[in-house]
């Protein structure tokens, strides 16, 4: 017995500390977790990318003592096994991402960018690189190597944080994307093809005892092939299985093993030459299919496990080979070399947009920001700054140098796309564009929209009760809304100035002709007060909401008016509309530049006119809560003044005192600070609205107290026939238990949950509803909307 324990303890020795480094390491890889994330989560105020805090935590914990005593020469092995293993995986789906065909195109806005960057910054760096003192022996390569990469830009981390900075759906934010694609492609394209004439070996790596024209011939042969099968056999077999496996489904497992399988077997056809297995998963990549069920599958698998698994290792084998204790601080030319690494990117990137910019005629602020972004390196950059320390090509002091300045191409970004939203903010409209803080000294501006002639009854009755005395005075910019069609656009005549167009087709005319004598007849008769202007906003769907927008900007507006997009028939009932302006309704809503109101006419244009001497129209507002019911008071408050209108103010109240009110109102996330800031808000409006209208006699007044939306909604049907007009505020974002639940049936959302109801086809055909949306200056950059131009 004490022979086979004497026996036996060396084995369990050697398992338990097998365990016991397997253990280190895990919780060496969850420590790495939590510590970026914590570093990612003080940075993030700073709007800095989740690289850098894997950078600063990477070099602290790879150059620990206890992180180096944990990898020994098996050790490190391995790990640079995985770390190959994940940049493979990386480069494959960079590769898929990325579009070769563009080199067969006529060069875009955004590829032009693109080259003159890289060409500029290649230009400059194999000017300068060459005083950086390279061994003498791969001086060649190593300039070649290092130019064609400090031209290249981290498109991944660049694409990254222009979304998280929220400029991705500006001008410039697609550009800087689309211009930092190409400008990876460009550069990683011809890394992998300068490979096949420099190849890249380790002194440990065996050579291929064949003469170097013969290698590249076959290098050469087997890249082909490559390309060859991933561009036409791939596409085949990926679209097999993706017919095969239908969306809506689970994949076959055994569809996706040879789906697997098979980008194993084309990623890894080059490599049996000698070929970078890295470059060649790129190479494969580029022409493997993007589309379809599989490739997104391994899109977003790959992403997925980059992000979680890889990264965390990758930066712990950064700090772990860039070893801090052979960094040269005291050599002048080891500053010299982060300086120069640091500039040659940054300075040539600028210089190729500065230049790109001139001719394609961009501000100069702007191209200077574009070099600055596309001067952002990433991931891949700092693997090859390591990788040239592994194979000797520099030494462990220059490579630290190199992650170093790669960190400082990212750490800058942030303050770049701040200046840019500082640029844009400056050129967005800053005054408040709606009826509630319009100056009383100043006029009411309104663009006021009609399809036809049959719109027009409704749109002077709208004028009569919307008009102010003689001062400050209204003006009214009664503007035609038409689709520009293949007919009229045969029809337009083009004028002496540049944007000046006749359109000469005959029913516009005519229909023009009809609203303009129309609307003219009532200003003559009614001239107090009121300005006339015509309009025409003629263009596309697609486009006539940017025409609108941009109308009410340069007019300076206070107020659009729509007509909705249904009609009234005969019945008195709606009709099922027209999709091209519903369209152009709720585009609208989106980007106005002032407050917008729909007009629901159901037979407010029937009325002949509203007399001034004794009242002709009942007229009711609905006050909830929210901008956009204030809006609507403050409109009314002027349909208040109309001696021919009497308006009733409607108040629903939260009925405090109902059993499981909080429990109802609970159902949905509230911002309890937002809410009680809100309900601040409305209270001081209706205080003041109460003062100046209800306390005189002049404006009648009721509360209603509820308790859900289902007790609303009753009262809102109690309201059919009473009157000719109800005013409402669209009540966007508004967490109301009285509304909450309602957006569920809502049939035309852009109408709002209560615009919905009292336009609905089950609602009275007399009583007509104007829905008004406030315009917010507050958007999620704080005043600029996030498609803003400033190119």
């Amino acid at each position: 017995m004490e022979e086979n324990n004497g026996l036996d303890d060396p084995c369990e020795g050697r398992l338990s500390a097998i365990f016991a480094r397997a253990a280190k390491h895990v919780f060496g890889f969850f420590l790495m977790v939590v510590l970026c994330n914590l570093t990612h989560y003080f940075l993030r105020p700073f709007s800095q990318p989740r690289i850098t805090s894997d950078t600063l935590v990477g070099l602290l914990i790879g150059n620990l003592g206890i992180v180096h005593s944990l990898f020994d020469r098996a050790a490190a092995q391995v790990l640079r096994f995985i770390i190959d293993f994940g940049m493979i995986c990386y480069m494959f789906v960079l590769g898929i991402e990325m579009d070769p065909y563009v080199l067969l195109r006529a060069p875009t806005r955004e590829a032009k960018v693109a080259y003159a960057g890289v060409l500029s910054t290649f230009i400059m760096a194999c000017s300068i690189t060459p005083f950086l003192n390279f061994p003498e022996k791969n001086k060649t390569l190593c300039i070649l190597a290092l130019s064609t990469s400090l031209s290249s830009t981290a498109s991944p981390v660049l694409t990254r944080l222009i979304t998280s900075c929220k400029i991705g759906k500006s001008d410039i934010g697609r550009l800087v994307i689309a211009a930092g694609m190409h400008s990876d492609f460009i550069s990683t394209l011809l890394l992998s093809i300068g490979y096949i004439v420099f190849p890249i070996r380790g002194s440990k790596e065996p050579s291929r005892k064949i003469g170097r024209p013969r290698e590249i011939i076959e290098m050469s042969s087997a890249l082909v092939l490559q390309i060859l099968v991933s561009a036409k056999v791939s596409p085949v077999v990926m679209n097999w299985v993706n017919n095969e496996n239908p969306p809506g489904k689970p994949m076959k497992g055994t569809h996706l093993v040879l789906s697997i399988a098979f980008m194993v077997l084309v990623c890894s056809c080059s490599t049996v030459y000698g070929y970078s297995s890295v470059l060649s998963a790129f190479v494969a990549g580029i022409f493997f299919p993007s589309d379809g069920r599989v490739s997104k599958w391994v899109i977003g698998k790959v992403n997925y496990l980059l992000t979680t698994i890889f990264f965390p290792i990758f930066f712990i084998w950064m700090g772990f080979e860039a070893d801090f204790r052979e960094f040269e601080p005291k050599h002048m030319g080891t500053w010299g070399r982060l300086l120069l690494l640091f500039v040659i990117p940054t300075v040539g990137k600028v210089v190729g947009t500065l230049v790109s910019g001139v001719l394609l005629g961009f501000h100069w602020p702007e191209s200077v920001a574009l070099g600055l972004l596309l001067s952002t390196k990433g991931h891949f950059q700092i693997y090859m700054a390591i990788a040239a320390r592994s194979f000797g090509l520099t030494s462990t002091s220059t490579s630290i140098v190199m992650v170093i300045a790669v960190f400082f191409t990212v750490v800058h970004t942030p303050s770049v796309v701040a200046h840019i939203i500082k640029r844009a903010r400056k050129r967005a409209p800053t005054q408040r564009m709606a009826l509630q803080w319009l100056d009383p000294a100043n006029e009411l501006r309104i663009l006021l929209c009609v399809h036809g002639p049959q719109n027009v009854p409704a749109a002077i009755n709208f004028m009569e009760i919307s008009r102010s005395t003689a001062e400050p005075g209204t003006v009214v910019f009664v503007t035609d809304i038409i689709e520009l069609t293949d007919e009229i656009a045969a029809t337009l005549v083009q004028g002496d100035g540049v944007d000046t167009v006749t359109v000469t087709d005959k029913c516009v005319t005519e229909m023009r002709d009809q609203v303009t004598t129309a609307v003219q007849a009532y200003v003559d008769q009614n001239a107090e007060g009121l300005k006339l202007r015509r309009m025409l906003a003629l263009s596309t769907f697609n486009g006539m909401a940017s025409d609108i927008c941009i109308l009410a900007e340069e007019l300076m507006l206070t107020l659009i008016i729509l007509p909705f997009h249904k009609s009234q028939r005969a019945d008195g009932t709606l009709d099922t509309g027209h999709s091209g302006f519903r369209y152009v309704n709720r585009k609208v809503l989106r980007s106005a530049p002032c407050s917008v109101g729909i007009l629901v006419d159901r037979g407010l244009g029937l009325i002949e006119k509203i007399s001034r001497s004794y009242v002709s129209l009942n007229v009711a507002v609905i006050f909830i809560a929210g901008k956009d019911d204030r809006e609507a008071l403050a409109y009314a408050g002027r349909v208040a003044r109309h001696p021919g209108v009497k308006l009733t103010v409607i108040r629903f109240l939260v009925e405090t005192n109902s059993e499981n009110t909080s429990q109802r109102a609970g159902n949905y996330r509230v911002n309890i600070a937002e809410q009680e800031e809100e309900m601040k808000l409305d209270d001081e409006c209706f205080a003041e609205f109460y003062e100046r209208h209800v306390a005189g006699g002049h404006v009648a007044y009721t509360e209603k107290h509820h308790a859900n939306s289902a007790e609303t909604y009753s009262t809102l049907r109690s309201l059919e026939g009473h009157y000719a007009l109800i005013i409402v505020g669209r009540g966007g974002r508004v967490n109301s238990p009285l509304t909450v639940g309602m957006n569920d049936w809502e049939q035309c959302p852009e109408l709002g949950p209560i615009g919905d109801v009292l336009s609905g086809s089950d609602f009275s055909v007399k009583t007509s509803v104007l829905i008004i949306q406030q315009h917010s200056v507050r958007g999620v950059l704080d005043g600029l909307e996030d498609d803003f131009s400033i190119m």
